[in-house]
């Protein structure tokens, strides 16, 4: 196997490496590293004071948890309730401060039209934080123990 040279007209392969993209890359590297440096090396030494504070008491605020199974009953708090009883409490619970959550799981085989009066009902009352809560296990929660469907 014979190198040529370029004064031979043949077509052998070259075998030289071409540096010349290789210094181009590292010339970009080191003026970025060269620029970056003293940005990070950069700081001002503080002796910042010292304080102990605590974070103020925040209620966390009350929860109702609504529950509608599949036959379309609604529970509150694990007891069942009915529609008229559970719109007063929606109304009486809409003015305290801070306003509590409605926290609303549905059995997945419960009627959309039940879920959303019951969101409306909770909007006219005045309630504006609501919640969906899901179960990955598949049980419903918010139920009453015996009101819970069997496996």
């Amino acid at each position: 196997m014979a190198f040529g040279t370029l004064d031979e007209g043949g077509d052998d392969v070259m075998n030289e490496i071409n540096m010349t993209p290789l210094v181009d890359v590292m010339l970009v590297l080191l003026i970025i590293f060269m620029i970056t440096m003293p940005v990070l090396a950069n700081q001002v030494k503080l002796d910042l004071p010292r304080a102990a504070a605590t974070p103020p008491d925040q209620k966390k605020p009350a929860a109702l948890a609504v529950s509608i199974d599949a036959a379309g009953q609604r529970w509150l708090d694990g007891k069942q309730i009915d529609e008229a009883t559970l719109e007063t409490r929606f109304k009486s619970a809409a003015p305290l401060q801070p306003q509590p959550e409605l926290h609303l799981s549905a059995d997945r085989a419960t009627r959309y039209e039940l879920v959303a009066q019951t969101m409306a009902m909770a909007q006219r009352s005045g309630l504006g934080r609501i919640g969906f809560v899901t179960d990955p296990s598949g049980q419903m929660t918010g139920l009453a123990p015996e009101a819970q469907p069997a496996k």
